[in-house]
């Protein structure tokens, strides 16, 4: 078991207009700094003491300039080599719309070097997986979309969709054991990197845009890519079963800022309530002694529950804008981040064994303990005895049982088969003889002794009765005797 903090980094984007005042640090020993200075707005004959500076810490802050490489080496490589050993990884990205996140985690289509964090955790994997041969690995990828608190399953097979309203709706059950289980989400193989990649181009075909004031191309859903990997050594009944979420979270965004309405109104509304869900369950994880962790509020929360506080390796991307009109909502996204920090998740290796594996190998065992058995005693044995054999069986029993000698043994050989079947053989015998006599012989003995036993307590019953009978006439006599004295002592006075 490991056990560690949700992993937090910040990035900034680049922008083209005059940023806000800020700095970052990464030189200290602690850790990446990011800090905010806001100035304070001066008005004649009004006192302001609103807060100027706003610093928060982080692993580590990317700047404007940093590349995609340096964001895939640094956040998701390290969690991709955990999946590797066994464990489960998230990653996912969070900000206000328009703050980079689906460049960080999908990429974007312009350039080779601007593939994402999914294509080069891609890349990665199925690169190790060509170079380690001293393990097997299989891969299943699935793409899930939460639009609207609406599950959707990007890869499905059966359907060609025009529209997103096509595709199946995903549905979440629950076991006795509180696992969360994905009904109709397809689980895809993936044999090398171009089909891996191939299905990512078809989910994020998919994936519903639309463009808002805050961003062309604003996704307007959750998007949960999941990386399922199986491995196990050549000839090993041990497999290991891990998990790697990349989660691409909706931006949030202030309605009365962006002055949207209709149908993205609408997808706003459920955006920022998931997301205000999500901050929930953050900050009941992160106080301490708290009880219940509301799960069940929102599908995301739900399908993202081993990740925030389970059993998982998770990082988060904190992605802000710096421009002077979003610094309000990118100091949100920071402090969202510290809280985050605080959840500590308890990480186990996913180890189990592969029955199939364990069935074909136990055979195997038996085949050759059959074989050794048979060079032993010289002779070839099946599962079943044959008839003759079970026919001399019962014959030698029945000697055995005829045979008065108290000396006299069954010779049945170092086997088994003829053991268990000539004990069978005398548990039925057992069970005959009891019958036969209480039908016979010991019905008579028996009755004869019931008869004697009834008659001698018929007459102590009889002798009982007449006994309380004389008891109750010498009370009536004592009686009457009494009230006769009575009376006579009252005449004798008058």
């Amino acid at each position: 078991m490991v056990k560690q903090t949700i992993q937090i980094f910040a990035r900034v984007k680049p922008t083209e207009k005059a940023p806000a005042v800020y700095s970052v640090d990464n030189e200290e020993q602690s850790g990446g700094r990011l800090e905010f200075v806001v100035p304070r707005d001066l008005a004649d004959g009004f006192i302001n003491n609103k807060r100027e500076s706003y610093r928060f810490r982080f692993q580590k802050v990317f700047d404007q300039v940093t590349k995609q490489e340096e964001i895939f080496e640094t956040i998701a490589k390290p969690v991709a080599d955990n999946v590797l050993a066994g464990y489960n990884g998230t990653v996912f990205a969070y900000g206000q719309t328009g703050s980079g996140k689906t460049f960080t985690i999908t990429g974007g289509a312009e350039r080779y070097s601007d593939r994402g964090i999914i294509p080069r955790t891609l890349s990665y994997l199925y690169q190790h997986f060509s170079q380690d041969s001293n393990m097997v690995y299989t891969t299943h990828i699935s793409y899930l979309e939460i639009y609207n608190e609406v599950g959707y399953d990007l890869l499905d097979p059966r359907h060609e969709a025009s529209k997103l309203e096509d595709l199946p709706k995903v549905a979440i059950m629950e076991d006795p054991d509180q696992n969360i289980h994905l009904k109709n989400l397809s689980l895809q193989p993936s044999a090398n990197e171009e089909e891996a990649l191939n299905l990512l181009f078809l989910g994020d075909t998919n994936r519903m845009i639309a463009e808002t004031p805050m961003n062309q191309a604003s996704t307007r859903s959750h998007c949960i890519f999941t990386i399922h990997l199986c491995s196990r050594e050549p000839g090993s009944a041990t497999l290991r079963r891990s998990k790697l979420h990349l989660v691409d979270l909706a931006g949030s965004e202030r309605v009365g800022k962006t002055g949207v309405g209709g149908q993205i109104l609408t997808e706003a509304k459920y955006i920022n309530l998931s997301l205000h869900y999500l901050e929930q369950v953050i900050t009941a994880l992160s106080e301490k002694n708290r009880s219940h962790i509301p799960y069940r509020n929102s599908m995301m929360t739900s399908v993202l529950r081993d990740s925030l506080g389970g059993n998982c390796m998770t990082t988060m991307i904190a992605t802000v804008s710096v421009d002077k009109r979003n610094v309000d909502e990118s100091i949100s996204t920071c402090r969202f981040a510290q809280r985050v920090a605080l959840i500590k998740n308890e990480a186990l290796l996913n180890e189990e064994l592969d029955p199939a594996l364990m069935i074909a190998r136990l055979k195997k065992e038996i085949q050759l303990l059959k074989e050794e058995l048979a060079m032993v005693t010289g002779e070839q044995r099946h599962d079943e005895l044959t008839p003759e054999e079970i026919q001399g069986l019962e014959e030698q029993v029945k000697v055995f049982l005829d045979d008065p000698d108290p000396d006299r043994t069954l010779d049945l050989g170092p086997d088994m088969r003829k053991i268990h079947l000539c004990f069978s053989l005398l548990k039925a015998k057992v069970r005959e003889k009891p019958c036969v006599q209480n039908g016979t012989d010991n019905t008579s003995h028996l009755t004869s002794s019931d008869k004697q036993d009834s008659q001698t307590h018929g007459e102590l019953l009889k002798l009982k009765d007449m006994l309380t009978q004389r008891d109750n006439e010498i009370r009536f006599l004592l009686r009457k005797s009494t009230d006769c004295s009575v009376q006579a002592v009252a005449y004798c006075s008058m």
